[in-house]
């Protein structure tokens, strides 16, 4: 993912979330701004990044950045795009993007190539909030082709993640989809989880099979 992004460049990661992604950039670029309309998660991104002082917080969205124009030399977007009015975001991306430089909309699709990931995923479907609908996959080629005004391309990684009891519970929660400690069914999807944890780990670990799918200019 270098090209665009190396140490002098300053980037934006828009929907930023917790900060997983800008963690992983910190040492490759010279600046961060992380624009993230959540309360909640730009707090916790706050205290997860507080030692790097080449981040930047900022209270934003992706139709509205609040960035100033021509000052960003390549922006990323990890597992939120989905989220986006594209033809909004495409013209405040546009805006604060210097010339020619280049757009990267990232998705971890999580496999399910194990029994684990299977059963996993059957949770999600019958006691999750919204999980059939949020979902990259519902994007298009045309979607896409609007976008990147018809010259993307695709780059695609073999990835997992291992995780005990306490970080797989942490990864479960990250996800808009699962329910939070005010619905309804929080306990029953809670119990069917951990249950799935205690039935399928291997030496108390379990594992997450993805496929990275890497979007950008051509």
């Amino acid at each position: 993912m270098n090209k665009g992004i190396n140490k002098n460049s300053v980037i934006a990661d828009i929907g930023s979330g917790t900060g997983i992604l800008s963690k992983l950039l910190i040492n490759e670029v010279k600046e961060i701004f992380m624009v993230e309309p959540n309360s909640a998660m730009r707090e916790y991104s706050k205290i997860y990044l507080s030692k790097n002082d080449n981040c930047n917080f900022i209270n934003g969205n992706a139709e509205n950045t609040t960035l100033k124009d021509n000052s960003i030399d390549a922006i990323v977007v990890a597992q939120a795009f989905h989220w986006f009015d594209i033809e909004k975001c495409k013209i405040e991306f546009n805006r604060i993007l210097k010339p020619n430089s280049n757009i990267f909309l990232i998705w971890n699709n999580r496999l399910k190539n194990t029994t684990f990931l299977q059963k996993y995923d059957e949770i999600l479907k019958t006691l999750s909030v919204d999980y059939n609908k949020v979902n990259h996959q519902n994007l298009s080629a045309k979607d896409f082709g609007l976008f990147f005004d018809n010259n993307w391309e695709i780059q695609s990684f073999e990835n997992y993640q291992i995780f005990n009891f306490e970080h797989f519970i942490k990864r479960v929660f990250s996800s808009s989809y699962t329910p939070n400690k005010k619905d309804k069914n929080f306990s029953v999807f809670y119990n069917a989880i951990k249950k799935l944890f205690n039935e399928e780990n291997i030496n108390g670990f379990v594992r997450f099979n993805y496929n990275t799918e890497i979007y950008s200019k051509y």
